[in-house]
Formats: structure tokens, C-alpha cells, sequence
């Protein structure tokens, strides 16, 4: 395994798990730590709802023990709120990283300038991370995109703005802000980013198997990848990947029985930490994802897009187990 760094917080291995909005929660960290990422992202926080000091938000920073090291990713454009937010995570939360999003490209987080919105503002942002890091005492990093669209493509002068600021790693999703999550991730800026910086990079897009991130690494120069909607109904990933990297073998892919034993684990830890009635409507993307590619799975699917108690989930993984995979 290859040991990295980023400022003070070392990190075991390559293996990054990204932030994901609506997803990232304590329960799916808790699952994706069980694979031995080296780093896991909390989902991005609004730094507008700590600086107001709302429940449902703060209660976002919650962690378990498990998770260090943790990333914890905020978000927002103006100066006061962002740098209150870091503060909060940083004096208030027993975080390792703090992470300021600038990658993400929701229409809702754009008109608030923030996200991607904030790579059209260079130097502001390069001011902003460096008043958050004269702040705070824990390392300060970034996510960021290539750029915003076709015509800014400015992630290597921003990225080298945001080094000088004091940043201690960035984090690059190979694709623009206009692209969403369309195309194909174009890696050849990320490794323009490696080549220009010398603090940790991070590469992030279409890392779909543990040949994708070993190519990633050897064509990019890479510290770290960062896997993302790859790991959805498939945690098994993290540690295929890991094993991979060090090895060059990797288990096989999950079962149905395992998939199902995850899919239950999970829902138990949603409605832990949510409530069955918030957990289980949450959970019917995940089962999804979970049942995904399996023998007659369409009419699985519609039946788990419905539910909303953990006793229908059971029932119907239940009845699959018996009338489909041991005929």
C-alpha cells in the first residue's frame, strides 16, 4: 500500500471516496469505510445553514469513530458565511480535512455563485481559501472541475493560485461544469494540474474498475483516485481497487446474497440515523443500485422504488432469494 499525505493527515492508501449530495451520509460512509478507503468525503454542507445554525445541517457533521480519516466538504460563495462554516467544522466537529467545493454544477449552487460558479473567480477564490486556512488549524483542500465550460477550461491556473493560497491538496473531476456528468471525463487537464502543483492531486472521473484507476494513476502521475457514482450499489469497488493497486489480483464481484446482506445493512443504518420514514425513502435509490443487473431485476426495482418501511425491503429481497436465485 502506498501511504500518502496531506499536510499533517497520513492517509493509508489510494483509494479516495467522493462526496456525493444525498448520499455521503454517515451510513453509506460507515459501509464504504468496511472496504478500507484511504479518505471518505462527507456530502457538501451549506455554509449559509451552519452560519444560521440549522439542526438538520449540523446534525450532517455527525461522524462515527470509524470514519478517520474524514474529509468534510463545504459549500458557498461569500467570504463571512465560509469562513464561519470552516471555523464550525473545524472547532466543533472531529473531522480530519476540510474540503471547500468547487466542482459542483447544480443549477441551484451556481446561482448562489458557488460550486463550479466559484472557478470564474479566481483570485477571489484563491482569497477566500486563504483567509479560511489563516483560520482554521486543520488542512484545507479543494474539488474542483476542469473548468466551467468549453471556454474556461482554467483548472491549471487556479489550481496553482490555490497551492500559493496554502491549499493542501486538490481534488479534479475531469469533466466541466457544463458537461454535468455527461461525456467522457478528459484526464489529460488533471494531469496538467499534477505537472503544475506539489502538493497532492487527486483524480476524479470515470473510474469504473481497478484497471481505470491503475490507468488513471500511470497516465495522470496522480497522488490519489477519487471514485464516485462507480461505488453506488457496489462498495466492493473500494477494495477491488485497493487490492489491485497493490497486488495486481482482486476478488471477484459480489454476489446477490452479498449485494442483498449490504443492501439490509445499509437500510438499518439509514433508518438509524434518519428515521424509517426518511431512511427508507432514501434508501430506494440505493436498492436500486444494489439489485442492478440482476436476473429479472426491472420488476425488483419498481417494487423497491416504493418502499417505506425496512420490513417491505426485507420481504421483497426475500421473496427474490427464494422464487428467483434458487431456481
Amino acid at each position: 500500500m502506498t501511504e500518502w499525505k496531506i499536510k499533517n493527515i497520513t492517509i493509508a492508501n489510494r483509494v479516495v471516496v467522493a462526496p456525493m449530495a444525498g448520499i455521503s451520509n454517515p451510513a453509506f460512509r460507515t459501509i464504504c469505510k468496511q472496504f478500507q478507503p484511504g479518505l471518505i468525503y462527507t456530502e457538501m454542507i451549506s455554509d449559509k445553514a451552519l452560519y444560521y445554525q440549522n439542526a438538520k445541517t449540523i446534525h450532517m457533521t455527525y461522524m462515527e469513530q470509524s470514519e478517520h480519516p474524514l474529509s468534510m466538504q463545504i459549500f458557498g460563495h461569500d467570504m463571512e458565511t465560509m469562513v464561519y462554516a470552516a471555523k464550525f467544522l473545524d472547532e466543533k466537529t472531529d473531522c480530519d480535512i476540510i474540503d471547500v467545493n468547487m466542482g459542483c454544477p447544480v443549477n441551484k449552487v451556481i446561482k448562489a455563485h458557488a460550486g463550479s460558479a466559484l472557478m470564474l473567480e479566481e483570485d477571489y477564490a484563491a482569497n477566500l481559501i486563504d483567509t479560511i486556512i489563516s483560520t482554521v488549524k486543520k488542512p484545507v483542500t479543494v474539488k474542483m472541475r476542469i473548468g466551467f465550460d468549453q471556454d474556461h477550461i482554467n483548472c491549471v491556473s487556479l489550481a496553482k493560485k490555490l497551492e500559493q493560497a496554502g491549499a493542501g491538496a486538490i481534488a479534479i473531476h475531469g469533466r466541466t461544469r457544463s458537461q454535468m456528468y455527461e461525456g467522457n471525463a478528459d484526464w489529460s487537464y488533471i494531469k496538467a494540474v499534477k505537472d503544475a502543483l506539489t502538493i497532492p492531486v487527486i483524480g476524479n472521473g470515470d473510474i469504473h474498475t481497478p484497471q481505470d484507476a491503475l490507468r488513471m494513476l500511470t497516465e495522470t502521475g496522480v497522488d490519489a483516485v477519487m471514485i464516485g457514482r462507480g461505488v453506488l450499489g457496489d462498495p466492493w469497488l473500494i477494495k477491488q481497487i485497493v487490492q489491485y493497486l497493490d497486488s495486481g489480483t482482486y476478488e471477484p464481484i459480489a454476489g446477490a446474497e452479498e449485494k442483498f446482506e449490504m443492501a439490509r445493512q445499509h437500510a438499518k443504518r439509514l433508518c438509524e440515523h434518519k428515521g424509517e420514514t426518511v431512511g427508507m425513502r432514501e434508501m430506494r435509490g440505493h436498492a436500486a443500485w444494489y439489485v442492478k443487473g440482476l436476473h429479472h431485476s426491472h420488476q425488483l426495482k419498481d417494487a423497491l422504488s416504493k418502499i417505506t418501511t425496512y420490513q417491505e425491503l426485507d420481504a421483497l429481497l426475500d421473496d427474490y432469494e427464494k422464487n428467483v436465485l434458487q431456481k
